[in-house]
């Protein structure tokens, strides 16, 4: 049987990872990252690693496998502001 403590972070990690989706799908769609801000892209990404560094010292998959969702989600948003920023 799964922890309860354990439970709650895998849907947090599941919600808060899947809220960002929207917005890679919606860049990768419309093929325009115009609103996309570097910096906040950046900014985020620095969390988002260090969220996962956490995750891995204390070991817990919750933190982990959203993370590394969310740090993929990321360059692939920097890898579309990079391409279709030089397109236009």
């Amino acid at each position: 049987m799964i922890n309860p403590i354990e439970l709650i972070g895998y849907i947090a990690a599941i919600l808060t990872t899947a809220s960002f989706l929207p917005q890679v799908y919606k860049t990768w769609k419309t093929k325009s990252a115009e609103g996309l801000s570097l910096s906040m892209l950046f900014i985020f990404g620095s969390g988002v690693l260090c969220w996962l560094i956490y995750g891995f010292m204390i070991d817990s998959w919750p933190i982990i496998s959203a993370n590394v969702i969310t740090i993929i989600s990321i360059f692939l948003l920097l890898f579309f502001k990079y391409k279709y920023t030089d397109s236009q």
